[in-house]
């Protein structure tokens, strides 16, 4: 049996990235996939890469991503990941909702980001479709939004050229111990050997920890997203409200991407399926309609959804697995894990790689959650 330099369990957007960053240190890399390349939460998101509005804790993660790999991401996958760094506003209507935005510029100034509380005129200079309702907004210029089907792939196609093995259709249920330490992983048709494990499985990864006595508290939650009809383009801010009901970005091609929720999302269903509910689409399109009434005529093309893995802090779990030698974890990104996964491939790779990452990742620890003796 070969035996790689690391396994990796996940080929989304973070499995993928993590594949590259570690083949670019020359290690023999295996990745596993239950399904196939990008098709969970990687691909079935917003596509938002923002700083503003994130935790305390986690927005470095994001500063580093849009300073240091961003900018130069599509030069160096060599494929158009539809990129763009044109602001992200996040808007209000309401005084209860200035407030929510004052907090956040707060947080975010706090930690230097370039982040500002704007009025009605100075919002409509930056996009004049906005409803004259809107009177305040969050503004960061340097957010932005890119593809995320087409970043994943980027990635995955780029760990190919690399030498990376990626397995697609292979689920993985257990991870192997020998003698005590990481022996590689357990498929329900096969076993891999190895010494390194980066569990980058989204919400499955709990299941797999699981084997190891490892518990991550997570629950999976589903969110939909709506693709329209092309239009001429109107905007190329990454939009967002205070009171959080939807989020999206015009593509490159002209279809507006909107996704959200509507408060009353079912917990118990078919998990296994990603159903789309008949209530959310015209929630998603009346929430939009509050603050863009230009759309009204707009059709709706098709809708999607997908599930996020949601940690009771809403922070990632990013961190070494102190009790097992070589056993790592990148999952738990809480619906916001796309625009901090260049990094985040990044700093796992470090970590696998027994080298210091860039940042201080103490706040991921996966053993957080549980109670100190």
């Amino acid at each position: 049996m070969k035996k790689y330099d690391v396994i990796i369990v996940g080929a989304g957007v973070i499995g993928s990235a993590a594949a590259y960053n570690l083949a670019k240190k020359n290690l023999d890399v295996l990745v596993l996939e239950k399904e196939e390349i990008g098709i969970g939460g990687s691909s079935r998101n917003g596509g938002g890469v923002r700083q503003s509005a994130r935790k305390a804790e986690e927005l470095p993660l994001a500063i580093y991503a849009v300073n240091n790999i961003w900018p130069n991401l599509e030069k160096e996958l060599g494929v158009n990941i539809e990129y763009h760094q044109e602001g992200n506003l996040r808007l209000g209507k309401t005084e209860a909702h200035r407030q929510i935005l004052a907090d956040i510029v707060a947080q975010g100034q706090a930690q230097g980001l370039e982040l500002e509380l704007i009025k009605r005129d100075e919002i409509k200079k930056i996009c004049p479709y906005i409803s004259d309702e809107v009177q305040y907004a969050s503004y960061c210029p340097t957010d932005g939004h890119a593809n995320p089907m087409k970043t994943t792939l980027a990635y995955y196609k780029k760990a190919l050229e690399l030498g990376v093995k990626f397995i697609t259709g292979e689920e993985v249920t257990s991870v192997l111990i020998k003698e005590g330490k990481i022996a590689g992983v357990k498929t329900k048709t096969d076993s891999y050997s190895s010494q390194k494990v980066i569990l980058a499985a989204g919400y499955e990864s709990k299941f797999i920890a699981d084997s190891l006595g490892i518990e991550i508290p997570m629950r999976k939650l589903l969110v939909e997203v709506l693709v329209t009809e092309p239009r001429e383009l109107m905007f190329d801010q990454m939009i967002g409200t205070a009171g959080s009901d939807f989020y999206g970005h015009q593509s490159e091609h002209g279809s507006f991407v909107f996704g959200g929720m509507t408060g009353n999302e079912p917990y118990q269903f078919d998990q296994k399926r990603r159903v789309t509910l008949k209530r959310t689409a015209p929630s998603i399109s009346r929430a939009i309609l509050n603050y863009f009434p230009l759309l009204k005529d707009l059709n709706v093309i098709r809708t999607w959804s997908g599930f996020l893995d949601q940690t009771p802090d809403h922070l990632p779990i990013i961190s070494r697995v102190e009790e097992i030698d070589n056993f790592y974890l990148a999952c738990g990104f809480s619906g916001h894990g796309f625009g901090i996964a260049p990094a985040v491939g990044e700093l796992i790779a470090d970590l696998a790689a027994e080298e210091d990452p860039a940042l201080n990742l103490s706040s991921f620890k996966y053993d957080r959650f549980h109670p100190k003796s």
